[in-house]
C-alpha cells in the first residue's frame, strides 16, 4: 500500500469555500507624486541646459548639455510613469495603477 500524503491537498470544501475579494486600485499617492516631480524637473533641466548652452554659461557649451542630459534622464521615467498614471486614472484599458512600481 502506498503513502499518501493529505496535509497537501485540496479538498471540495476549500474549492467551494467564498470569500469577499475586494480589488482597491487606489492611486499610489508617493509614486505618483514621485513620478511628477521627475517630469517636472527633467522639463527644467533640459530647458535650463539648453539656455546654458546657447549662452555659453561658464564658458563653453559643455555645462549646457551636461544640464540638458541630466534632464533629459530625469524627464524620461517622469513623462512613462506619469503618462500610466494618467490612462489609469482616465480608466483606459490596458492601464492600471498596478504598473507604477512601488517606492
Amino acid at each position: 500500500m502506498a503513502y499518501v500524503d493529505h496535509a497537501f491537498s485540496i479538498s471540495d470544501e476549500d474549492i467551494m469555500m467564498e470569500s469577499s475579494y475586494v480589488v482597491h486600485n487606489r492611486p499610489p499617492v508617493k509614486e505618483i507624486a514621485l513620478a511628477v516631480a521627475l517630469l517636472v524637473f527633467g522639463v527644467v533641466g533640459i530647458v535650463l541646459g539648453v539656455v546654458m548652452t546657447y549662452n555659453r554659461a561658464g564658458g563653453d557649451r559643455a555645462h549646457g548639455i551636461f544640464f540638458a542630459i541630466l534632464g533629459a534622464v530625469l524627464f524620461l521615467p517622469g513623462f512613462y510613469y506619469t503618462r500610466i498614471a494618467y490612462y489609469a486614472y482616465k480608466g483606459y484599458t490596458g492601464f492600471s495603477f498596478a504598473n507604477i512600481p512601488a517606492v
